[in-house]
């Protein structure tokens, strides 16, 4: 039986705010049931894996630190192999310090290899000004994603893209970023779960990040549309996904969920997940 998994999108696919969105518990469930592979994906580098894990858990979604895969989790390796044992100036909170220190990186106040962006409501124009005088003189600078806004309960406040966008502008240096849609962060999780391209399927709300990043290595790509994108705004890009529900939870329906996998399952494996739904 051919394998498949899926990488899935967290807020405005499995939940809105602090709202799950109805279903999406449902159709995990049946994933862990299975034990078909999947991963949680998110662009917010602010928490750890076990942060993320432990929010899930409380909406009702049972799952472990090994479902979560960060784009701090993805800029910290990538840096480890660029160069083991680096240093870092950071801009950002606790997930991505925790992230690089697990993978070999010290945090550095002067003269880093890097100067890494993430997710952030403590910094300040000192700070900035810090890292642009880095910059200059040398250090790379990377991004952890290149969302302009992060959603809240209070509404939309900045995100790592527009202090990057900060940082890039007074430097004339443009950053290398690494979470979705960055085949870096698209190919990383894909490997963490040890499936081949074909094998793997993107669930998103996002066009410009979920399904482009799913386009672009070549997976099937499932749009959701009880987040950011409305059916209306398809027209507008160049790209499509190959399915578009109205929720998550649609995939608990045998039909839909089959046309989601496509051929990725043999005729045997259909009968299982349909014996399964």
């Amino acid at each position: 039986m051919r394998r498949h998994g899926f990488l899935i999108d967290m807020d405005g696919v499995i939940y809105r705010g602090k709202q799950l969105v109805p279903g999406a518990d449902q159709f995990i469930g049946q994933l862990l049931e299975r034990e078909i592979p999947f991963a949680f994906l998110t662009n917010n580098s602010q928490r750890t894996r076990r942060d993320v894990a432990a929010k899930l858990v409380r909406m009702g979604i049972r799952v472990t630190e090994s479902h979560i895969f960060t784009c701090a989790m993805a800029t910290a390796r990538f840096l480890a192999l660029q160069k083991p044992r680096g240093t870092a100036y950071v801009i950002g909170e606790g997930g991505l310090l925790q992230a690089l220190y697990q993978n070999g990186y010290a945090i550095v106040d002067d003269d880093p290899d890097y100067v890494v962006v993430g997710e952030g409501r403590t910094f300040n124009m000192e700070i900035v000004e810090q890292a642009v005088r880095m910059i200059l003189r040398g250090s790379k600078l990377i991004s952890t994603n290149i969302d302009p806004n992060c959603p809240t309960s209070q509404g939309l406040r900045p995100g790592c893209g527009a202090i990057v966008a900060m940082l890039e502008t007074a430097t004339g240096f443009k950053a290398l970023s690494v979470g979705k849609p960055s085949p870096v962060m698209m190919r990383a999780a894909r490997k963490e779960l040890g499936l081949a391209t074909d094998e793997t399927i993107m669930i998103g709300d996002t066009m410009e990040t979920d399904i482009l990043g799913g386009v672009s290595m070549g997976y099937r790509t499932v749009l959701t549309l009880t987040g950011s994108t409305r059916q209306e705004d398809l027209v507008r890009y160049a790209y499509r996904p190959d399915l578009v529900i109205g929720s998550i939870a649609d995939l608990s329906d045998e039909g839909v969920y089959e046309e989601a996998i496509g051929q990725t399952l043999s005729l045997a494996a259909r009968e299982l997940v349909g014996a399964a739904i």
